[in-house]
């Protein structure tokens, strides 16, 4: 069958701000009298973030669901579309020869939605076909090149994958919630996209990918939509719960494609926080170097949900072999992708 190829990698970003100027701006009064907030804040591994809405400009904290969502087209069509067009153009491709459009997102809502909006901006031609994967989290990216992956190996048509994630529309009231906190102090927005082509002699071809979802905790990261946006749910017992299966999944991706973990050049694991990338290294015996890239695109860019991963991915865009991309989120899910040199 004809390969599905990664050609083209981008991102769009908006306005960057330095946590400790969000923290002493905000956070430090919305979390006066929690202790161990100031301590989360440092801790987080976040030296830099984006926002669409800055907390230390507006306090979206008390803003219904409705009219964050507004804010959500507003602010997410113009990223949307600058990464989007940058991945085409890294691709040599035209928004006309695209046969789909996925666009994956948790943060935001409305129909005619990202897809169908920016597909007429941009110039797709009107017999496109649009898929939306929505609210999975921050694993989204993979299941999303799953897709997308299919629909090029089997009508031999490009097709591109958008995930738009704006975390900063959902800010929530001061709780003396540490989950919260954690949350405050980890996500960011972004967008990023990728383009796929069939059968091409350049960039990364998807060799594989592996799921594994375990029910039994899947109230150990949740993401529920209230009357005052989006609430996440995010228990400590996360890193322990991918400690049991990271290394499984793994196995089992290497071994489908006959590779050993030393075969891997590129660790593509998406950065949901320091322990996470810990206990990554630790359970698959990598070495800092293998997650700098990891480590570096959450300092400079925090957790980004479903477009970390994808950051991560055009930060390696140098290295040679092949690539495991890794990405974890409510289900307690887990998703593994690996790419070979085309």
């Amino acid at each position: 069958m004809t390969a599905a190829v990664v050609t083209g990698v981008a991102s769009a970003l908006p306005a960057t701000f330095d946590q400790e100027a969000v923290w002493e701006g905000f956070f430090a009064r919305h979390y006066e009298g929690v202790r161990a907030a100031r301590r989360i804040f440092a801790g987080a591994g976040v030296r830099r973030r984006h926002a669409v809405a800055s907390p230390m400009d507006e306090d979206l904290s008390q803003w219904g669901t409705g009219a964050r969502m507004e804010r959500y087209v507003q602010e997410a069509l113009p990223l949307g579309k600058q990464a989007v067009a940058g991945a085409l153009d890294a691709a040599g491709l035209a928004p006309g020869d695209v046969g789909l459009f996925a666009v994956a997102t948790c943060t935001g809502y409305a129909t005619p939605g990202l897809d169908i909006r920016l597909a007429g901006d941009l110039g797709m031609p009107p017999g496109l076909q649009r898929l939306l994967v929505g609210h999975m989290g921050c694993y989204a990216a993979i299941p999303g090149l799953a897709a997308v992956s299919d629909f090029v190996t089997a009508r031999s048509r490009p097709a591109v994958l958008l995930c738009c994630e704006l975390t900063s529309l959902h800010v929530q009231p001061a709780q003396r919630d540490l989950e919260q906190v954690v949350a405050h102090a980890l996500f960011s927005d972004a967008a990023a996209a990728v383009v796929l082509e069939p059968g091409a002699r350049r960039g990364r071809r998807l060799a594989g990918i592996v799921a594994r979802t375990d029910t039994s905790t899947a109230d150990h990261m949740t993401w529920d939509v209230t009357d005052l946006g989006f609430r996440m749910g995010l228990s400590p017992r996360v890193p322990d719960v991918l400690s049991r299966h990271v290394g499984g999944v793994v196995e089992e991706l290497l071994t489908e494609a006959g590779l050993r973990t030393e075969d891997v050049a590129g660790w593509a694991v998406h950065p949901g926080g320091p322990r996470i990338l810990d206990v990554v290294r630790d359970e698959l015996g990598l070495t800092e170097d293998q997650l700098a890239a990891s480590r570096r695109v959450l300092a400079e860019h925090g957790n980004c949900s479903s477009a970390t991963v994808l950051l991560v991915l055009e930060e390696m865009a140098e290295v040679a072999g092949p690539v495991v991309v890794m990405a974890f989120g409510p289900g307690l899910t887990l998703y593994a992708a690996l790419l070979l040199p085309a």
